[in-house]
């Protein structure tokens, strides 16, 4: 028999890849699965760009928020890769969701302020603001492909075995844990984590594994994002999330600045898709919704210079995470659309699971939604 291993992780985006490295740095022997090549843009994980804010309507988030800021910071201390810049970042809108937020970081202690859209327009001239705006300075922005590789580098060098261009077929039960076939042959383990995104419901079904680990519904969509060109490169730009409900009758509109230019997009309003259906192509129509609230609202870009690009979510119905354990499996899932700035903390809290030292949270447990 080949060697036993304490845990194998299967997906190596970001939270596959935040559960390698923290796993690896308490001394676990670990293995991670991905099966593509590094670098690629087939998943949720790539690109230049993703929000980190400690914004949000309940405590659970933004206190995940805020542990996964110094454990980030520690990441690039140990790789040597920079890839978060804090700009701080900006909600505005609908009064009564700017004004939860404001009281929730209030409550934990971060740093926040209220101001009026003039004053925000003073110092952000790139955007227009509507009705309430929170600012909140410690937030900015991740560089999504350098902190993929950061991680996958600190699982390394804390002992993490990573391999590349390995399709898992599907997981057996065994008396140590769990057999993992995968193309090139079955490795044993102990336990697994699964942390495969879009490819999580296909691979715990062709596992038999449906009626032990009880999913919420996954919605996988095509969603589309665009990059317009700032017409001075030298003004800051934060975070930002605009809430609909006040001046703003459309879908909400998030928003950062990236290597491509500022990019801003809707949430989770794309073509329900598989992997193997996306045609990875922008919709026209979205776009131009993209196009008419960059003429309204974005006075610091050329609304004439766009680019669009896709990239796949997969989201519960109530937009909460998947990060439980059953036996021997533990599944993470369901982060598409904000999950990406929690990635370390979210691989502390699948490391304590595995370690059987925490129960999931009551929104996080596996089961119908």
């Amino acid at each position: 028999m080949s060697e036993i291993l304490d845990v194998i992780v299967i997906g190596g985006g970001l939270v596959g890849s935040s559960a390698a490295w923290r796993l690896a740095a308490r001394g676990r022997s670990v293995v991670q699965l991905e099966q593509f090549g590094p670098g690629h843009k087939h998943g949720a994980s790539h690109g230049t760009s993703r929000i980190y804010r400690q914004a949000y309507d309940n405590h659970l988030y933004t206190g995940l928020a805020a542990d996964a800021l110094p454990l980030w910071r520690e990441l690039e201390a140990t790789t040597d890769i920079g890839f978060l810049e804090l700009t701080g970042a900006v909600d505005h809108g609908l009064p009564q969701a700017v004004q939860s937020k404001a009281q929730i970081l209030l409550g934990a202690g971060i740093k926040g302020e209220i101001l009026t859209p003039a004053e925000a327009s003073a110092r952000w001239p790139g955007l227009r603001f509507d009705t309430t705006v929170l600012h909140h300075p410690d937030a900015g922005r991740l560089h999504a492909d350098r902190a993929v590789t950061a991680l996958k580098a600190g699982a390394v060098f804390a002992g993490a075995e990573v391999r590349h261009d390995v399709r898992v077929l599907a997981l057996a039960r065994a008396s140590y844990g769990v057999d993992v076939v995968t193309d090139g042959g079955t490795l044993a383990a102990r336990q697994v984590v699964i942390a495969a995104g879009a490819w999580t419901e296909d691979l715990i079904a062709d596992s038999g594994l449906g009626s032990e680990i009880v999913l919420p519904t996954l919605r996988t969509t095509q969603e589309q994002p665009a990059h317009f060109a700032p017409l001075d490169p030298g003004v800051e730009w934060p975070s930002f999330v605009h809430h609909t409900g006040a001046q703003l009758e459309t879908a909400g509109i998030y928003g950062l600045g990236s290597e491509g230019g500022i990019k801003i997009g809707e949430h989770a309003t794309g073509p329900v898709v598989t992997p193997q259906t996306r045609d990875y192509t922008p919709d026209s129509a979205g776009e131009q919704r993209l196009v008419e609230y960059a003429e309204s609202w974005l006075p610091g870009v050329d609304s004439t210079r766009v680019e669009s690009i896709t990239c796949l979510y997969t989201s519960t119905p109530d937009s909460n995470f998947v990060v439980d354990r059953v036996g021997a499996v533990t599944v993470a899932a369901g982060f598409s659309g904000h999950g990406f700035k929690f990635g370390p903390a979210l691989g502390e809290l699948v490391s304590d699971l595995v370690d059987g030292t925490t129960l999931a949270p009551e929104v996080f447990r596996l089961g119908e939604r």
